[in-house]
């Protein structure tokens, strides 16, 4: 039986191994990117409901892009509070600014992606970058960084949305490590050929590829999924490309409570099982190695069962780990959760069995 274990453990030491310096390096040793202004048209559209504090700071932000032709489409997705007025109040001292009004609709009540389909359709320019409403960009260059990644062939950009940091508060370097692994993630399986998700945080397409998939309709029914199940079903390795450089990045306030954040995380892997089916048993099956590495080598170790192989494989997977999510980090500006590594793994791991438990018995809430 420990023969069995250890030569599954094997495997799954492998498996580990292939993503990381397989899939995963594609990203994390890939070239600085280069910033070559296209100057192309753009719409900027940012979908908003009840975000009056976020929208009165951020907004102005957007505004001032350095950038030579863009519009910004603010949508109103039928605000209870004063997001509306304060919408209103730009679109009169911006000249660049289109707000689109949207009413509550008995068909597509809360549905964001309704709101957000008002809004493409009322952008002027054909290619759109979108971001949230509690977010902002890192620099004055996000739209030319941004943009500059378009050519004739690739038509959708994926972009980095990063978490402000928290000194002094391990919360925060649990979230930002969880997004720098996702961002890892996707962006790898983009330079691969097979892109699966994006942010809506910071994302960027051409008009026509809204259109060319009937825009959500293949899921208006599933509240979340405006960003990631827009791309696991418009992107692939001819149309797609990836956006890295720190101009490019926006950035959000991350939430303070634990109790906050897995209701997030909820939302996003309730959204997953609907990927295409390789999608979900990529991810399904490096979250289960993950997890197995953890849990196959304390039966090996209590009994001392070749234990300096056993030990050989854990610190040779760690270093590999290390390395790969180290050079991913200085990318994405995040150097300082590597020093926690190990252990915020090991908590993102069982968060996650917790997600997908609570998931089972009861659904996660979506947009406001």
């Amino acid at each position: 039986m420990l023969n069995i274990i250890l030569y599954f453990f094997i495997a799954i030491v492998v498996i580990q191994l292939f993503y990381y310096l397989i899939v995963f390096a594609k990203f994390s040793f890939a070239r600085a990117q280069e910033i070559k202004p296209t100057n192309i048209p753009i719409s900027v559209i940012v979908c908003a409901k009840n975000e009056e504090e976020n929208v009165a700071k951020y907004i102005p932000l957007l505004a001032e892009q350095n950038y030579p032709d863009f519009e910004i489409v603010l949508i109103d997705d039928a605000s209870s509070d004063t997001t509306l007025d304060i919408f209103e109040e730009f679109e009169k001292t911006y000249p660049n600014i289109k707000l689109v009004k949207v009413k509550n609709n008995e068909a597509f009540w809360g549905n964001k992606k309704y709101a957000l389909t008002l809004g493409i359709k009322a952008a002027k320019k054909e290619y759109l970058l979108f971001t949230d409403a509690d977010c902002y960009p890192a620099s004055k260059d996000w739209i030319t960084a941004m943009s500059a990644q378009f050519t004739k062939e690739e038509t959708i950009v994926l972009g980095y949305g990063g978490y402000e940091k928290i000194n002094n508060s391990f919360l925060n370097k649990i979230i930002r490590f969880e997004t720098l692994l996702t961002a890892l993630q996707y962006f790898s399986w983009a330079k691969t050929g097979k892109p699966y998700m994006g942010v809506g945080r910071n994302l960027a397409y051409k008009k026509e590829e809204f259109f060319n998939v009937n825009g959500f309709i293949d899921h208006i029914q599933i509240r979340s999924g405006d960003d990631d199940l827009f791309i696991n079903q418009a992107a692939n390795s001819d149309n797609t490309t990836i956006s890295f450089s720190p101009e490019s990045f926006t950035y959000s306030a991350p939430k303070t409570s634990y109790r906050d954040w897995f209701i997030q995380k909820r939302r996003h892997v309730a959204t997953a099982k609907f990927y295409k089916a390789f999608d979900k048993i990529q991810l399904g099956l490096f979250f289960s190695s993950q997890l197995l590495f953890l849990l196959l080598p304390i039966a090996l170790l209590v009994f001392q069962f070749q234990w300096i192989l056993v030990l050989s494989l854990i610190g040779f997977r760690y270093l590999v780990t290390w390395i790969v999510i180290g050079f991913a980090s200085g990318k994405l500006k995040e150097k300082d959760v590597m020093y926690w590594y190990p252990i915020i793994e090991i908590i993102l791991i069982f968060t996650q069995i917790n997600v997908f438990i609570t998931n089972i018995f009861s659904k996660p809430a979506h947009w406001k």
